[in-house]
């Protein structure tokens, strides 16, 4: 049984008769048909209320107000700030509706932080990433709206923005940016999707910052090769609750860390605070968390689009002048119609409380900010309004009525990226000149000195290449990349002993335009990471197969270890689908594979090499014999 938020008197009345009905005798089929039959019911949401409230007040001030005499200037748009405004609010309403009538599959609300619009103006849309949390819908809406329309703002492509995200809320096929899997913001090539646990978008993001700078210094790499600017920004938000969570504590670390080292890091992190994680109050904590953090911070009223716009054009600038990270707090928000259309706000608020986030005025806020510029006028808005009431409305009946993922083989065709036609690779190409680490050809020798000479000669190969990880510039703990950081210092490289961001950053080293291996130290070790792990596997899936990450894994010790039992030595691996596993007893087949591995995931795939730390000095089968040495393959 769907539950309804209703008037903030009864804030949440289940409509159990009302949809036992339909769910069991309606045979009406479209979203239209059922808003028709519900009408009368769905006029009791809040949302709708809010709505008709919002109408009667633009109404009494297009009576009643004169024009304006003393206009305050504005660098903004405001027409279409507005229009963003209202859009983002009547799209949540829509939402709403539609999972009433059973076909909407997404309530998660951006209500009460419209104004957020603000930030795409902020952003250079031509060069800068974003991650948005998935309450960003404004800026997401504003921006898509900015870049699609080269900042001419015509009502066609805002339909087609529309129509784009009414697919995302009722899992259309045709939406853009999940193709029907899910429902995220994004779509643009800039653009990088936020999965909903919370900040996981938080690690990838700063790894982008320090991947592109990196690429953009490595030779023979063409800078038009790559996927960002050199003087990108890579902004990424979160909600004031998220900001407890690990992935942003993480990857704030690694960006201060990158600060600490004279790192380029251009990172811009945005926090909304509307004071409340779904039910969890933040007690005025999130302030004191912040300034322990020791980056940059700028802090504005989430509700002034001015406030909005200035503090997020100074973090930009600051990030993009200085190459350091930096934060914008979005403050003094309230979070109008809950968390979800599930959430059960009056168990944890009290109605006078459910009552004022309600009532919050953050969108009269914005249309009288926009009325005082003397741009716009009251009857206009309501004019707007009443136009894009209709366009939203029409844009859910489209959505609603597209095929959806049905099928076993749509899921699985999207898993993963086709990969390489490992045929057309062969023989192997020769690096320019003759690798200087490792066995020399012909010898017969252990596993892992062919494995450094197989990573050697892919770097020589790939100048996109880097392989990053805990330990490896000295060689790592089995010498597999021994003295390769001091022939490519730039592309061998150690992270601190955190695998949620050395995973995180290697997924934004792909974004980036790199080939990352990332080396896990032990098997075990995996698993303080493994979120990042799964979302690294699912990100193709997640995108409709449109953005491959294209990585590799060396994974240590599985099987029989040398030392340290479980917390080394690890016997269960966790896999999501999207990650091709390989495990190789030998140094021979382990070149091989190693050379299709960065391949594949040249092409897009996720490859992880699973490897026996028993086996990586292992010379002998029987006695003495040698036999499980191996001469290192030239194709």
């Amino acid at each position: 049984i769907r539950m309804l938020s209703l008037t903030w008197g009864r804030s949440y009345t289940p409509l159990s008769r009302l949809l036992i009905h339909r769910t069991t005798t309606c045979s009406l089929s479209t979203l239209s048909e059922r808003r028709i039959e519900l009408e009368k019911d769905l006029t009791q949401l809040v949302e709708h209320q809010a709505l008709q409230n919002l109408k009667d007040w633009l109404a009494a001030k297009s009576s009643s107000t004169t024009s304006v005499v003393n206009p305050v200037a504005s660098s903004l748009p405001v027409k279409p700030m507005i229009t963003s405004v209202l859009s983002t609010f009547l799209l949540h309403y829509n939402s709403r509706v539609a999972s009433a009538c059973g076909e909407g599959y997404y309530t998660i609300g951006p209500c009460g932080e419209e104004s957020l619009s603000a930030v795409a103006l902020a952003l250079d849309n031509s060069r800068d990433t974003a991650s948005l949390h998935y309450r960003h819908l404004g800026i997401s809406l504003m921006r898509g709206w900015t870049s699609r329309s080269e900042g001419q703002y015509d009502g066609e492509t805002l339909k087609e923005l529309l129509l784009d995200r009414a697919r995302g809320y009722t899992v259309s096929s045709k939406d853009p940016v999940t193709s029907g899997n899910h429902c995220c913001l994004g779509g643009g090539d800039l653009d990088f999707l936020v999965t909903s646990t919370l900040a996981s978008q938080c690690p990838p993001a700063v790894g982008r910052a320090l991947g592109n700078s990196l690429a953009h210094s490595l030779p023979n790499i063409p800078p038009e090769s790559l996927p960002f600017n050199k003087r990108s920004v890579h902004y990424v938000t979160i909600g004031d609750g998220s900001a407890s969570n690990a992935h942003f504590l993480a990857a704030v670390n690694l960006a201060r860390y990158a600060e600490h080292r004279k790192f380029k890091c251009p990172v811009v992190f945005g926090i909304s605070d509307n004071q409340v994680s779904i039910s969890l109050p933040n007690y005025g904590f999130l302030g004191k968390m912040l300034e322990a953090l020791g980056i940059r911070k700028f802090e504005c009223d989430g509700n002034d689009v001015e406030s909005v716009y200035s503090a997020t054009k100074q973090a930009v600038d600051y990030t993009r002048k200085t190459q350091k990270p930096s934060l914008v707090v979005y403050g003094g928000l309230k979070r109008r119609f809950g968390h979800a259309a599930t959430d059960r706000q009056a168990a944890y608020l009290t109605q006078e409380e459910i009552r004022s986030h309600v009532q919050a005025d953050n969108i009269e806020r914005a249309i009288e900010w926009g009325v005082s510029t003397g741009s716009i006028t009251y009857s206009s808005v309501l004019d707007i309004l009443t136009s894009l009431e209709s366009s939203v409305q029409s844009a859910f009946d489209v959505a609603s009525t597209e095929p959806k993922v049905t099928s076993r083989d749509d899921v699985m065709e999207q898993a993963n990226q086709p990969g390489a036609d490992i045929s057309r690779f062969l023989p192997f190409p020769q690096p320019p000149t003759p690798p200087t680490v490792g066995t020399s050809n012909g010898r017969k020798d252990v596993m892992r000195k062919n494995m450094n000479r197989v990573i050697s000669e892919s770097l020589d190969v790939y100048p996109n290449m880097v392989y990053v990880g805990e330990d490896v510039q000295h060689g790592g703990y089995y010498l597999v990349t021994d003295k390769l950081h001091k022939k490519y210092p730039s592309r061998v490289c150690d992270f601190p002993p955190d695998e949620t961001t050395l995973i995180g950053a290697g997924i934004g080293y792909s974004q980036a335009g790199l080939l990352p291996v990332v080396e896990i130290p032990y098997a075990k070790y995996l698993d303080c990471g493994l979120d990042m792990f799964m979302e690294s596997g699912i990100l193709n899936w997640l995108t409709g197969g449109s953005k491959g990450t294209g990585m590799v894994y060396r994974l240590q010790g599985f099987d029989r270890g040398t030392f340290g039992g479980n917390f080394h030595t690890h016997n269960q691996l966790h896999l999501p689908p999207g990650i091709d596993v390989v495990c190789y007893s030998n140094g021979e087949d382990y070149v091989r594979g190693f050379r299709a591995a960065i391949r594949h995931a040249k092409e897009g795939r996720v490859v992880m090499l699973v490897d026996c730390t028993d086996l990586l000095n292992k010379r002998h089968l029987l006695g003495k014999d040698r036999g499980w040495e191996r001469a290192y393959p030239e194709d």
